[in-house]
């Protein structure tokens, strides 16, 4: 399906086709961010989700189409040269450093802070404001990443994403295997990003969680674009629902 490019788009994505070796696993996925909005990217397990993300990132070796970010083509770019530009990303399976501690871990993702292009400062974090973010990690600055629950090592990987100061994260699957407690103190840590000005487009199956953070959404099936729409709109279709998302 068609998608509308509006001008100004902090990422923009045309025509994305990526592969695992000889297995193409997206076709044509087009799909946009602004400043300041939740992008939910939905579908079921294969649809193409955190697919989407890793291309977007340069984490495949074998990807066609066009992205853009802040306004420079980050078709071609390798991860760390995106990852440099101010986007964030936030892996499902969390890879954080096991022996290092808390503070150690957000140390190893600090990036020096940002500003938008109209010269205003982009949002900054330090440890402290995530501590109040995820209170959690501030109880814990020197346990080791090996020695925290699952929920909490999915807090640090966001919090020591966050030490980079990006424009916009990618969020693959924040409510998958963990608790339902973890799961609100998710949704509520993704709409408080929101109000300090960070984007994020986030993989997710869970449809109550993303009601409950996102302004638009696209659902994937088989790596293409099915729809795409505002959140209400897709929680009010329950065709597209019953098609794309239902188990």
């Amino acid at each position: 399906m068609s998608v509308e490019h509006p001008a100004g788009s902090l990422l923009d994505v045309r025509a994305l086709a990526a592969w695992y070796g000889a297995a193409q696993i997206l076709f044509g996925v087009e799909l946009h961010v602004r400043r300041g909005e939740v992008v939910a990217l939905m579908g079921r397990n294969g649809a193409g989700k955190s697919t989407t993300l890793k291309a977007v990132m340069g984490m495949l070796d074998k990807r066609s189409g066009t992205l853009s970010f802040m306004g420079r083509d980050i078709s071609r770019s390798d991860p760390h040269e995106v990852a440099q530009l101010g986007l964030g990303f936030v892996p499902e399976d969390r890879r954080i450093f096991t022996d290092l501690t808390v503070e150690e871990n957000l140390e190893v993702g600090r990036q020096p802070p940002r500003r938008w292009p109209d010269g205003s400062a982009a949002p900054a974090w330090t440890p402290r404001r995530l501590y109040s973010l995820f209170p959690n990690l501030g109880e814990m600055p020197t346990r080791a990443g090996g020695r925290m629950s699952g929920g909490e090592q999915q807090m640090l990987t966001v919090a020591r994403t966050l030490m980079g100061n990006p424009y916009l994260v990618l969020l693959d699957e924040p409510s998958e295997g963990v608790a339902p407690v973890i799961v609100e103190q998710m949704a509520r840590m993704i709409v408080e990003l929101k109000g300090e000005g960070v984007s994020i487009l986030l993989s997710e199956q869970n449809m109550h969680f993303a009601e409950l953070v996102s302004d638009r959404a696209y659902v994937l099936e088989k790596g293409q674009i099915r729809f795409a729409g505002s959140m209400a709109e897709l929680a009010a279709n329950d065709e597209v629902r019953r098609a794309y998302l239902s188990v």
